[in-house]
């Protein structure tokens, strides 16, 4: 069994900062990936952030330069670090997490969300 928990999210002024955490536990051989996804009401879930089991980021342009990803390997923990938050921003925000459960594999997780509301 593999878990997927999220945290970190709060109620912040635009301007602010946050930092998510995604935390993967249980029988992992290795997480290939994390992407990290948002959803806001009454909108399709956009993928936010991505990062490599090598380190590699990507980011979506409504917030390159605004939001960073960075993993601790061995917490098995990935972060999301949030600044200058808009109105826009405010969502769930959830980790998906691609893990290897044995070598050669990849199997996809999801965690339960953490809400982010950002107040004008």
């Amino acid at each position: 069994q593999v878990q997927v928990v999220e945290s970190g999210g709060g109620l912040v002024q635009t301007g602010g900062s946050l930092k998510l955490s995604c935390a993967v536990s249980g029988s992992i051989f290795a997480i290939n990936a994390i992407l990290w996804y948002r959803q806001a009401p009454g909108k399709q879930r956009e993928l936010v952030a991505t990062i490599t089991s090598g380190g590699t980021t990507n980011y979506a342009a409504s917030v390159k330069g605004r939001f960073t990803t960075s993993r601790d390997n061995a917490e098995n923990t990935v972060y999301l670090q949030m600044n200058s938050l808009e109105f826009e921003d405010t969502a769930v925000y959830y980790c998906n997490a691609h893990v290897a459960v044995r070598r050669g594999t990849s199997f996809s997780y999801w965690g339960q969300g953490t809400q982010v509301t950002v107040s004008s």
